[in-house]
């Protein structure tokens, strides 16, 4: 059997990751400006930070199985391989570079005295070096640095497998493999860094609040799918039954279970932020469900357990930026109007004729952009948004947006058409209508 030179090459590439770590030294952490003493850890937040990176790691095989339901039945395992893959491609790439791009010290450009940054030093933290048991004094100042680490690895994780239901029925496993590799040190850790680094530029220029990942997760997966859309084109049977209806409301389930540890958690701390995120998560997904599978009524559709598992996620996506900055009723409007835009947006005829194919733009996308500007008009605190007479940062936000849209969308566009000139990304016409599942796993359901 002749086996192709990209996939030696992807065995060499794991090999080296694997031995270099027999060889690497790493640098203990020590007590001193950038690491505090290992008395100021609180044994509560540690507990719940392990608890919350367990939930936030088993949203990826949630989604899995919510998007596998809905794809055709010649294609189930292959659409759940490509979120389950990133638990291992992406967690490599975080350890051994990934961490250090996100959360190292910042590179970026001076402005009236201030370091803004926009990406991190790519060796301070590699290979998890000086991450340890010892609390970093900026970050996560209660917790160890290696917990805060690998919290924020499952945020990682999930994100390119996001993207996946876009594209799928028709991507190439080989170049998708490359592609989120591209993605995830090219496009997610930039952001992640100008968003959430204290340095960052996005969070510490433009103020923009993103309390879980509306921004950083959401967004630049939404736009990096519609990206991806349009350079593989439509696949040549856009029309599919979904194969199985329970998967997606499994799916669901954990995914709305996931996402306590997704935002309550972000809170980093076992306190009433997390309490207050952990209320306004469930009760803004509760009212974009009903807001879902009602709109839907009234525009003649029937009310289908699909669109309730859609709209539940919708409401997710959507308190994601603001969960921990809103009050609880207020969270019941965000579901609310969320739902009904992403609802609008899945409907429009221009989206379906480019053929997303399980509507990833117009859930996360959508709803990461609703989230966004209603994070900026309703967040609490002095000066903190709109209402609140931040009328700047509600201009920076929306400045942000459309910065994080560009940077994202673009950025993934010429990351596919990369990743395309190396390996094809779209399978050939007769693999797509074997089916991904035979053509690309040999498997079948």
């Amino acid at each position: 059997m002749k086996i192709e030179k990209r996939w030696i090459i992807s065995f060499i590439l794991i090999s080296i990751v694997a031995i270099s770590g027999l060889f690497w030294k790493p640098t203990e952490a020590l007590e001193g400006t950038q690491f505090n003493s290992a008395d100021t850890i609180v044994t509560a937040d540690v507990a719940w930070l392990l608890t919350s990176s367990c939930l936030v790691l088993l949203m990826t095989p949630g989604l899995s199985f919510f998007y596998g339901g809905m794809v055709g039945k010649k294609n189930v395992i292959s659409t759940m391989l490509q979120s389950f893959i990133c638990l291992g491609v992406v967690t490599l790439l975080w350890v051994v570079v990934g961490f250090s791009l996100a959360f190292g010290s910042s590179i970026g450009f001076t402005l009236n005295g201030t370091h803004y940054g926009i990406i991190g030093n790519p060796f301070e933290f590699a290979f998890f070096d000086q991450v340890g048991v010892l609390p970093h004094n900026e970050m996560a100042s209660t917790i160890p640095f290696i917990l805060f680490a690998l919290f924020q690895m499952k945020f990682a994780v999930i994100t390119p497998a996001i993207i996946t239901g876009s594209f799928a029925e028709r991507v190439r496993f080989i170049s998708y493999l490359l592609f989120i590799c591209l993605f995830t040190l090219l496009i997610y850790t930039p952001l992640c860094h100008m968003v959430w680094h204290p340095n960052g530029l996005l969070g510490s220029y433009f103020g923009v609040k993103d309390f879980a990942g509306g921004t950083v997760v959401h967004m630049s997966a939404g736009f990096a799918a519609l990206a991806g859309v349009l350079v593989l084109g439509k696949r040549k049977n856009s029309e599919h039954i979904p194969t199985n209806i329970p998967f997606v409301l499994l799916g669901t389930g954990m995914l709305w279970f996931g996402w306590f540890g997704f935002n309550a958690g972000s809170a980093l701390a076992a306190n009433s932020t997390a309490a207050l995120a952990f209320a306004t998560t469930t009760v803004a997904s509760a009212s974009a469900m009903l807001t879902w599978i009602f709109f839907d009524r009234l525009h003649g559709r029937k009310v289908s357990a699909l669109g309730a598992c859609i709209g539940a996620v919708v409401g997710l996506v959507a308190i994601t930026p603001a969960a921990g900055f809103i009050t609880i009723p207020q969270s019941i409007f965000f579901g609310f109007i969320a739902a009904i835009a992403s609802n609008k947006m899945l409907y429009w005829k221009k989206l379906k004729a480019i053929d997303d194919t399980l509507d990833v733009f117009a859930c996360h996308g959508v709803g990461g952009i609703m989230g966004m500007v209603l994070t900026a008009i309703f967040a609490q605190g002095e000066n903190a948004s709109l209402l609140h007479g931040g009328w700047s940062v509600f201009l920076h936000h929306m400045i942000a947006l459309v910065l994080v849209a560009a940077f994202t969308f673009f950025g993934a566009m010429l990351l596919y058409k990369i990743t395309n000139s190396i390996i094809p990304l779209r399978v050939s016409e007769e693999s797509e209508i074997i089916g991904l599942d035979l053509s690309q796993h040999d498997e079948k359901l």
